[in-house]
């Protein structure tokens, strides 16, 4: 599709929120990278099932047996969403950092000490805490590998130095949420499985903006969350169905011993499940928008290809702004050039103008952003910024327009003078 032909008309009907407003002020979401508006379909379908299917897993009755066929569809959705060979290696949570912590605890019975696990200084604490949390416990080294300053990506012979035969777990990520920048996960992968250690992906930042493709990737492990992707507030993490069996889950004694069960502690968000397979059905609609037709897999890469080439002049247009502006320094690539190399979450700090103050100023005027570390703490310790007061995150989806850039940067200019 088509830059020019991007449905954008359609896209904004399908999302209620965006017609909303404050007095006179029309809303401007740009805080998407801490989570998405969702399209009307998503929320009919959670509140369709908690008024029509609202029961417990197990049952023989007709409100239970069409939950478990809730639950069933929402993890074929999000099989279909990153290219799972099959449900049972979804896993469904709470969150990504819930599940993270989850999986590295079970994980952590192969962990030796003296053994050692790679973390970067790119990841959201989410993909951070968790293996730092396991590494003191068992006794284990923690490696630190640095992101480049001039890709602002983790470099593969970055990682490769820091990589050796006691590496038992590499945990990176897909998609900065500070910087936006796009690693090249599947050659990073590749040197992990060669160091015969487990990998960790935390594709949260880029799974709403690009096609994710487990078995490409190489990857062990990939962790996303729904309502960074226009739905409910639930985490995915898909791993390999080999590594999964042979995992030691902390479960009640009377659950099953199948995947994805045996990780799933009590009774799901059964409407989620709902929220989430309308998310991916969302995503199929969009690719059919280009014509696209087949299985709803087929149909969610035509979406983000348009989306893609869409989100990256949005992003040029904000960076654009961004750098006629005194004293505003951006925190990543100023070349989105075809949305490939980052997604377009920008970050920035000005010379004068504390994040927050910015970041009030723009909430006045409905503009809504974040300010802050993100909790991508690594990163602003590495740029040199102070954690309290951060940066200024401006960050786009999809159903934003070139006039709510340029509305926003008009907001910049009163906010810093």
């Amino acid at each position: 599709m088509q830059v020019e032909s991007f449905p954008i008309a359609a896209v904004r009907r399908a999302f209620p929120a965006l017609s909303l407003r404050d007095g006179d002020a029309a809303r401007v979401y740009l805080d998407n990278p801490a989570g998405t508006q969702v399209p009307a379909s998503v929320a009919d379908a959670i509140a369709r099932c908690l008024l029509e299917t609202n029961a417990n897993l197990g049952g023989y009755f007709t409100t239970s047996v069409a939950a478990g066929a809730i639950v069933a569809d929402g993890y074929r959705a999000a099989a279909d969403l990153v290219g799972a060979a099959s449900e049972r290696e979804i896993l469904v949570g709470p969150s990504m950092t819930a599940l993270t912590f989850t999986l590295s605890r079970s994980l952590a019975h192969a962990i030796e000490p003296g053994d050692e696990i790679v973390v970067t200084k790119m990841d959201h604490d989410g993909n951070i805490a968790p293996w730092l949390a396991i590494a003191q416990e068992r006794g284990a080294i923690v490696r630190w590998v640095p992101f480049d300053r001039s890709t602002w990506r983790i470099e593969p012979a970055a990682l490769a130095q820091t990589l050796s035969s006691k590496t038992r777990i590499v945990a990176l990520n897909h998609a900065s949420n500070l910087t936006g920048s796009i690693n090249d996960v599947a050659a990073l992968c590749k040197l992990v499985r060669e160091a015969g250690a487990i990998s960790y992906v935390d594709s949260v930042q880029y799974a709403p903006h690009g096609f994710v493709d487990v078995a490409a990737l190489g990857c062990d492990f990939l962790a996303c969350s729904a309502y960074k992707f226009f739905g409910p507030h639930v985490g995915i993490v898909w791993g390999r169905e080999e590594l999964l069996q042979r995992l030691h889950p902390y479960k009640v004694r009377p659950q099953v011993d199948e995947l994805p069960a045996k990780f799933e502690t009590g009774t799901p968000q059964i409407e989620l499940y709902s929220g989430l397979t309308a998310t991916v059905e969302y995503l199929a609609w969009l690719g059919t928008q280009n014509g696209a037709a087949g299985d709803r897999r087929s149909r969610i890469r035509a979406a983000f290809e348009a989306s893609i080439a869409w989100e990256a002049r949005l992003a040029r247009r904000l960076i654009d702004g961004l750098q006629r502006y005194d004293g505003v320094a951006v925190c990543g690539l100023t070349d989105p050039s075809d949305g490939r190399s980052r997604v377009p979450t920008v970050s920035f700090t000005h010379d004068r103008v504390a994040s927050a103050e910015i970041a009030k100023a723009l909430a006045r005027v409905n503009v809504f952003v974040w300010s802050g570390h993100n909790f991508a703490l690594e990163v602003v310790r590495s740029l040199g910024i102070a954690e309290d007061d951060g940066v200024v995150r401006i960050g786009a989806a999809h159903y934003n327009t070139l006039e709510e850039i340029d509305t926003a940067l008009e907001a910049l200019k009163g906010a810093i003078g």
